[in-house]
């Protein structure tokens, strides 16, 4: 795919949705830390339900850190693996408060060094709460990358390095939004919607549908 072609897609998609933003509910970066963290194998829905439970009992390092793993578990057990994940949550609040002052770091290699914190949520964090140029490829970009063409690759790693290096840099910051939010409605995995895809007539995917 040129250069023109992808300038072309992330256009239209900036017309249609000027401000993308992820549909987990926060209200601070550590809200969106562990909101990301305990996103992993489940959906968005799932963890917005357990985090408006959560969120106004503790949503800092302390309160959570004080509600102690069974606590943390009773408020999240509605989501899956939610018992490596409720101790991974209150490890990380701890280094945290030991580390970092409570304050939730801002770049990707301290960001991974907390439990159940990897490269993707590193950099949903460093893109959504810090406003930084990351690229956090889920199954929906990885699918939309390579089934349009706007990035192919064999791996997350190659996808994500191929579309922090092509697409254009008036849509980097917010490329990771569109891309996710195109995958989940739009180019889904049984069968994609291209008869209601406003970049059809741009995406080289050959296989395309009338739905």
């Amino acid at each position: 795919m040129n250069a023109d072609k992808r300038y072309q897609i992330f256009s239209r998609l900036q017309e249609q949705n000027p401000n993308p933003e992820t549909e987990l509910e926060y209200s601070s970066p550590f809200e969106l830390l562990i909101a990301v963290l305990l996103s992993a194998q489940a959906t968005d829905v799932s963890v917005n339900k357990a985090t408006r439970k959560l969120f106004p009992v503790a949503n800092t390092p302390e309160a959570i850190l004080a509600l102690g793993v069974d606590g943390v578990k009773a408020h999240i057990k509605t989501i899956g693996l939610f018992n490596t994940k409720a101790e991974n949550t209150i490890k990380t609040c701890r280094i945290l408060i030991e580390q970092h002052n409570s304050e939730v770091p801002q770049t990707r290699e301290a960001l991974e060094q907390l439990p159940g914190v990897g490269r993707k949520t590193a950099n949903v964090v460093l893109n959504t709460a810090f406003g930084q140029p990351a690229m956090a490829v889920d199954t929906h970009i990885f699918r939309v990358a390579n089934r349009t063409r706007i990035a192919p690759g064999k791996t997350v790693l190659e996808v994500e390095k191929k579309l922090m290096r092509f697409v254009p840099k008036p849509f980097l910051l917010d490329a990771h939004h569109w891309l996710i939010l195109h995958g989940r409605y739009v180019c889904t995995a049984r069968k994609p919607r291209c008869g209601a895809c406003i970049i059809e007539d741009l995406c080289e995917f050959k296989e395309k549908t009338d739905y």
